[in-house]
This record gives structure tokens, sequence and C-alpha cells, in this order.
């Protein structure tokens, strides 16, 4: 059972518009649909902003790099140090 609560205010013709679409859905309320959307859209923004899509020959690229790579010098180890001393998320 939903424990937040969460008050908007709107103009009247959004809420009459969403209140046609929820009901057009089949939802039970207007709340139902709001939720909805908001659970739906919200996954979408997170997931877009938490992952990364390229293109093969970039990836292809990249891991090339990667292969290449020196081993770290000491500038580059104790960055990282810090870092991890510091808890950097």
């Amino acid at each position: 059972m939903a424990t937040a609560r969460l008050d908007i205010r709107l103009d009247e013709e959004i809420k009459v518009k969403a209140e046609k679409a929820s009901a057009l859905l089949g939802l039970k309320s207007l709340t139902e649909y709001v939720v909805r959307l908001m659970d739906e859209d919200s996954t979408q923004v997170i997931a877009e902003h938490e992952s990364m899509t390229i293109e093969d020959n970039v990836f292809d690229q990249f891991m090339a790099a990667c292969e290449q790579a020196q081993a770290p010098n000491k500038a580059l180890l104790e960055a990282a140090a810090f870092t991890k001393a510091s808890d950097f998320k």
C-alpha cells in the first residue's frame, strides 16, 4: 500500500485531459493514472542516465586503447588511493 503523498496544482484543462485519458485506459482513478505515468517515465529517465550505448567501432577503439595502456604512473596511483581513502562514490 502506498505511504507517500504528493500534492500538486495544475491547470483545469490538464486535469480534464488526464481524467479522460485515465478513463479511456480503464483505470480506477486519476491517481492511478498519474502514478503509472510517473513510474514509467522515471524508470525510463533513470535508465537513460545510468547507461550508455555506443557504436561497435567506438567500443573496439576503446578496448584497443585499454589493451595498449601502460601501467599507471605514481600520480595516478596516488589519485586512486586518495579517492578510495576519501570515500568518493
